[in-house]
C-alpha cells in the first residue's frame, strides 16, 4: 500500500514538474507576453476606436441637420443666404428650387399665420426623413406638425422639450442627454420664423443617437469577434514561428546535456544569421576552447604522470633492494634518492611557475638597464660550462621589466645551449633594439634542430627528437621561456637548421605589458 502511495506521489510531482516546465519555457514566455501586449492594445484601442466611430456618426448628423436649416432658410427668407463655401450654397440653392418647383406653397414667402402653416404643411409633405430624424413645426408657442409623425415619448407633443423649443426667439442648436436607451441623446437645430419682425413659428429639425450608436456597438461587436479569431490564428502561428526561431536554443540545451568529459566533440549546426547563429558560432568556439584545453590538460597530466613516476620508480626500487646492514650501499642509496628527490623538486617547482604564469602577479615590473642586466647575464652564463662564449652585442636603453623573470628565461635558454653544444661550440649573447622592440637572443654552433622539432620544442615535456643529449630537466624549460616572454606582451622566436647550431629571440615592446600588475 505504502509503494502504491510513493508511485502516485512521484507521478503527481512529474506532472507538476512537467507543467512548471511547459509555463515557465521561453516559448511559452514569449506568447504569454504577445498574449498581454495584443490583449492591452486591444483593451485600449477598441474604446477608442467606438469613440471615433460615435465622434464620426455625430459630426454626420450636425452637417445634415445643418443643411435641412440651411434649405429651410432658402426657401422662407425673401432673399437667398449665401454661405462661406460656393459649392455648398449652391446645392442648397438647387434643392430650394426643387421644392419651390414641385409645391407652389413653398414658392412664395408667407406673409401671416395662415400662409405660414400652409408653407409648413407643404414643406413637411415634401420631405422623406432619414431614420430618428424629425422634422418638428411649432407654432404659437405649441406644437403644430411633424415628419414623421411618430415620435419618441420625450418628444411629445407635450414634453419639456418641446414646450422649451416652441419658446426660441433666436437659432439654437445643440445636444440634450437623456435617460432612454432607446433614444439616446437628441441633436438638434432650431430656427424660429419670423413674419414681420414676429415670431410666428420654430421649425427644429431633432435626431435622436440611439439607432446609430447601436450600430456604432455592433460594428465594435464586430471588429471584437474579427480580431480575437485574428489573435488567435496569430497566437497558433507565433507559437510554430517561436518554435521555428527557439529552435537553437533548444539544439544548444541538447548539445549542453550531451556533453561530458569523455565526449567534447558534439557542436551546433550554424544555419542562417543573426543573434541565434551568432549565440551557436560562440558556443562552438567556446567548445573548441575548452576541448583543446582539456586535451591539453589530460596530456599534461599525462605527461607529469609519467615525468614523476620515474623517479619515484626509482627510489621505491633502490630502497627496496638496500641491505640495511651495509653501509656503503645505504649511502650510495641515499645519494640516488636524494638526486631523485631533487629532479621531482625542480620539476614540480616548474609547474608551479607555470601555473603562475597565468596570475597577474606574475610580474614584478621595474625599470631595467638593458646593458646591465645583458653584461650580469654574460657573466652568469659563462659559469654554466666550458664554452667558447661571446657577448656578441649590448644594447643601453632602459625597460620596465621582470628582472628576475628575464634572468630567469635567458639562463634558461643559455643552459638549454650548453646541452646541445660541445666543449669547442661558440655560445653567444646579445641584446638590441629594433623597430621599436627590444631583444635578448642566445646563440649557438651546436646541432641544431630540425624543423618538424621547432614548434614542438615549446610544448611541455617536450625534447627534439634528433638529440644527441638528454637534457636532465623535465622539458619544462622552453615552456616556462614563453611564458616568462608572453607576460610581458612578447614572444620567443626560433631559428634554427640541422648542424648549424641555433638562435633563440626573447622580442618584447619598449612598454610595460598593461595586463600585469605590480
Amino acid at each position: 500500500m505504502s509503494k502504491n502511495l510513493s508511485v502516485q506521489k512521484l507521478e503527481v510531482i512529474n506532472r507538476l514538474e512537467n507543467g512548471k516546465g511547459f509555463f515557465w519555457a521561453a516559448r511559452t514566455r514569449i506568447l504569454l507576453w504577445y498574449v498581454v501586449i495584443i490583449s492591452f492594445i486591444f483593451a485600449a484601442s477598441i474604446p477608442a476606436f467606438r469613440q471615433a466611430l460615435y465622434a464620426r456618426v455625430n459630426v454626420r448628423v450636425h452637417e445634415d441637420l445643418e443643411e435641412k436649416i440651411a434649405i429651410f432658410k432658402e426657401l422662407i427668407s425673401e432673399q437667398s443666404t449665401a454661405t462661406n463655401n460656393d459649392i455648398i450654397s449652391e446645392e442648397i440653392k438647387e434643392a430650394a428650387q426643387l421644392l419651390r418647383e414641385s409645391d407652389q406653397r413653398l414658392a412664395k414667402f408667407p406673409s401671416y399665420k395662415t400662409e405660414l402653416k400652409e408653407f409648413f404643411d407643404a414643406y413637411l409633405g415634401n420631405q422623406l426623413p432619414q431614420d430618428d430624424t424629425f422634422l418638428i413645426v411649432l407654432t404659437d408657442g405649441k406644437f403644430y406638425k411633424s415628419s414623421p409623425r411618430a415620435r419618441p415619448a420625450i418628444l411629445d407633443r407635450d414634453s419639456r422639450i418641446i414646450r422649451r423649443w416652441a419658446l426660441l426667439t433666436q437659432p439654437q442648436r445643440g445636444e440634450i442627454q437623456t435617460e432612454y436607451s432607446d433614444v439616446g441623446d437628441i441633436i438638434y437645430s432650431a430656427k424660429p420664423v419670423k413674419i414681420n419682425g414676429i415670431i410666428m413659428g420654430v421649425f427644429v429639425v431633432a435626431h435622436t443617437t440611439a439607432g446609430e450608436r447601436a450600430e456604432v456597438l455592433e460594428a465594435v461587436s464586430v471588429v471584437i469577434t474579427v480580431s480575437s479569431f485574428t489573435l488567435f490564428v496569430a497566437l497558433v502561428l507565433a507559437w510554430f514561428a517561436s518554435g521555428k526561431i527557439l529552435a537553437p536554443l533548444r539544439a544548444l540545451s541538447k548539445t549542453a546535456r550531451k556533453i561530458g568529459e569523455s565526449d567534447l566533440n558534439q557542436r551546433i549546426a550554424v544555419k542562417g544569421e543573426g543573434e541565434l547563429a551568432e549565440l551557436a558560432t560562440t558556443f562552438n568556439e567556446m567548445m573548441d576552447r575548452l576541448q583543446a584545453a582539456f586535451i591539453s590538460q589530460r596530456n599534461f597530466i599525462n605527461d607529469a604522470g609519467h615525468e614523476l613516476r620515474t623517479p619515484i620508480t626509482i627510489i621505491s626500487g633502490h630502497l627496496e633492494l638496500m641491505d640495511n646492514d651495509n653501509p656503503e650501499e645505504i649511502e650510495e642509496t641515499l645519494v640516488i634518492v636524494m638526486d631523485e628527490l631533487d629532479r621531482m623538486s625542480r620539476f614540480v617547482n616548474d609547474l608551479v611557475l607555470l601555473a603562475k604564469a597565468e596570475r597577474p602577479d606574475f610580474l614584478q615590473l621595474e625599470t631595467v638597464c638593458v646593458q646591465t642586466l645583458t653584461e650580469g647575464l654574460f657573466i652568469k652564463a659563462k659559469a654554466l660550462a666550458e664554452r667558447n662564449w661571446l657577448l656578441e652585442s649590448v644594447c643601453s636603453c632602459r625597460i620596465v621589466a621582470d628582472r628576475q623573470r628575464l634572468t630567469q628565461a635567458i639562463m634558461n635558454l643559455a643552459q638549454n645551449a650548453t646541452q646541445h653544444t660541445k666543449n669547442t661550440d661558440t655560445i653567444a649573447i646579445g641584446s638590441a633594439i629594433s623597430k621599436g622592440e627590444i631583444k635578448f637572443w642566445v646563440r649557438d654552433s651546436g646541432e641544431g634542430i630540425s624543423l618538424s622539432d621547432q614548434q614542438r620544442i615549446f610544448e611541455r615535456f617536450a625534447r627534439a627528437a634528433n638529440s644527441r643529449r638528454r637534457s636532465e630537466g623535465a622539458g619544462l624549460g622552453l615552456s616556462i621561456v614563453q611564458a616568462i616572454a608572453e607576460a610581458h606582451g612578447g614572444k620567443i622566436i626560433l631559428e634554427s637548421q640541422l648542424g648549424t647550431g641555433a638562435t633563440f629571440t626573447i622580442v618584447l615592446p619598449l612598454k610595460a605589458p598593461l595586463n600585469r600588475t605590480n
